[in-house]
């Protein structure tokens, strides 16, 4: 597939990206040669392959369900620059 320059302008301006003339001309070959490649992507036969996520197998490394030593808020709060009625403070961000 052929790029030609007004196709990477019209990309630039979907993509909200500022382009000179200089960079038009060398992006659609460049363009061209990516789409090119994703075109020899589809001609390979996958049909046999199952999808997959990764390539490895991956197995998510849970911990147990347990209860931990809570009711530390006073220990947690002196590393508050400024605590208010048992919580952080923070400033106002809305105007």
């Amino acid at each position: 597939m052929s790029v030609d320059t007004a196709t990477v302008r019209h990309i630039a301006k979907l993509a909200r990206i500022a382009v000179t003339d200089a960079e038009v001309e060398s992006l659609a070959p460049e363009l061209s040669n990516i789409l090119g490649w994703i075109e020899q992507l589809g001609e390979v036969d996958v049909s046999g392959v199952a999808p997959m996520t990764a390539v490895i197998p991956n197995r998510l490394r849970l911990r147990e369900d347990e209860v931990t030593d809570g009711g530390i808020r006073e220990d947690v709060l002196k590393n508050a620059p400024v605590a208010e009625h048992g919580f952080f403070a923070v400033p106002k961000v809305i105007e």
